[in-house]
C-alpha cells in the first residue's frame, strides 16, 4: 500500500499489487472556479457557451449528410419492397429514381423550413 492507495497485500488478488492513477479521468469542474479557464484565466470569446446559452450551433455539413442518409435509407427500403414484389431491375431503377427526386425535394424543403424557423426565433 502506498499513500493509502492500493491493496493491503497482493496475495490472493490475482494482481501484482501495483497501483497507478487513471490519467484519463476528467475531474468535474466546480462552478466557483470562475469558469472554464479557472479563477485566473479569462473566458475565451470563441469558447462554447460564451454567449451564455451553453449550446453550440449544429454543423451544417453533418446535418446535410444525415439528411442524405435518411433519404437513402427510405430508397433502400423501397428497393427491397419492390424486389420482394417481383418487379424487374429496370422497373425498380425507374421507380427508385422517381422516389429519389421526390424524397430529396421533400427533405430539402424540410431543411429549408427548419433553417428559416430557427433563424426567426
Amino acid at each position: 500500500m502506498y499513500n493509502g492507495i492500493g491493496l493491503q497485500t497482493a496475495r490472493g488478488s490475482g494482481t501484482n499489487g501495483y497501483a497507478q492513477s487513471n490519467k484519463f479521468f476528467v475531474k468535474p469542474r466546480s462552478t466557483s472556479g470562475g469558469g472554464p479557464g479557472g479563477p485566473h484565466r479569462p473566458l475565451r470569446s470563441d469558447a462554447a457557451g460564451a454567449d451564455g446559452g451553453g449550446t453550440r450551433k449544429p454543423n451544417k455539413e453533418i446535418l446535410e449528410h444525415d439528411r442524405k442518409r435518411q433519404v437513402e435509407l427510405k430508397l433502400l427500403v423501397l428497393r427491397d419492397a419492390l424486389e420482394e414484389h417481383g418487379y424487374t431491375e429496370d422497373e425498380i431503377e425507374e421507380r427508385v429514381a422517381v422516389a429519389r427526386k421526390a424524397a430529396e425535394a421533400e427533405a430539402a424543403a424540410a431543411a429549408e423550413e427548419a433553417g428559416s424557423g430557427r433563424g426567426a426565433g
